[in-house]
């Protein structure tokens, strides 16, 4: 009797094992497939790619470099934010730097995320003709951030400095600022620990709302992201005018042509879709014609 409820039970798993895997294996999968082939959803299903003359240049999901061999960005294109997926936009290395806000001191194997952050801004507002500034950078583009050493009051802050150091700041740059609670402030040596002193961000005068917007300057989450904000945008139609021979007036048309507005009306920010903005500009307006 014992031998025969054993039996019964594991024929019952056995059914259900085979069901289920009918079910999930085959006719779950085949049905999701169907639904994607249907019009209007199989583009979607496909990838979301996109063609030029019949061949796949990219994917409205996935951003791309517009950038010459050496990296430097190509004047008569918008520019995609900044990537952290493998060498950029790589669909197989999708990830952020997984840097976060306390990331400040430069080391000899890695630059800061504040001091990249400083350095793409800087980059961005030279080349876009706009106030590159933004609080806690120097105006060269680098972290400014300050290794202020002496005794240690109970709170940990130092009354009385004897060194202070611009820890992102290697000799023999002249530090962004001269002197620190009466202290002249010296350049980093490199190699040299400054971490025995209390580390300050310096906020400078820099505007409180920089011209250059945060995606500018900070990847995704995905490192994927084909999309930038409408104030990112805005700031380049100058230059892509420039270099197209348009006026900034044509270019802001098309530029309004691939915002997207928040999804169902409060979901995200509304956004632009720079590799379609892109293809759109080569098709309405090609360079030389």
């Amino acid at each position: 009797m014992r031998t025969a409820t054993w039996i019964r039970q594991h024929l019952a798993a056995l059914r259900a094992l085979l069901v289920l895997t009918v079910i999930t294996g085959i006719v779950y999968p085949v049905a999701v497939f169907a639904v994607g082939q249907l019009p209007g959803l199989d583009d979607r299903a496909e990838g979301s790619l996109l063609y030029r003359d019949g061949t796949v240049v990219g994917s409205s999901l996935i951003g791309q470099s517009f950038t010459d061999a050496d990296g430097t960005a190509l004047p008569r294109y918008f520019q995609s934010r900044p990537s952290a997926a493998g060498e950029g936009y790589d669909p197989l290395s999708t990830a952020a730097s997984n840097l976060g806000p306390e990331d400040i001191v430069d080391t000899a194997a890695r630059t800061s995320l504040l001091t990249t952050v400083c350095a793409r801004s800087k980059e961005v507002g030279d080349r876009e003709g706009v106030d590159g500034r933004r609080p806690f950078c120097t105006k060269d583009g680098v972290g400014a951030v300050l290794s202020v050493i002496g005794p240690r009051e109970p709170d940990g802050d130092v009354a009385r400095p004897v060194r202070v150091v611009s820890v992102n700041e290697l000799c023999p740059a002249r530090p962004f600022l001269p002197t620190f609670r009466g202290v002249t402030v010296d350049c980093a040596h490199d190699g040299e620990d400054y971490s025995m002193g209390r580390i300050i961000p310096i906020p400078g005068d820099a505007p409180t709302a920089p011209p250059v917007p945060a995606d500018a300057v900070t990847a995704s989450g995905s490192g994927l992201d084909p999309h930038i904000s409408p104030a990112y945008a805005a700031i380049q139609v100058a230059r892509v005018a420039r270099e197209r021979g348009l006026t900034p007036d044509q270019i802001r048309a098309v530029v309004a042509e691939h915002t997207e507005a928040r999804t169902l009306g409060f979901l995200g920010e509304p956004r632009v879709n720079v590799v379609e903005l892109n293809l759109a500009l080569d098709d309405r307006f090609p360079v030389g014609a």
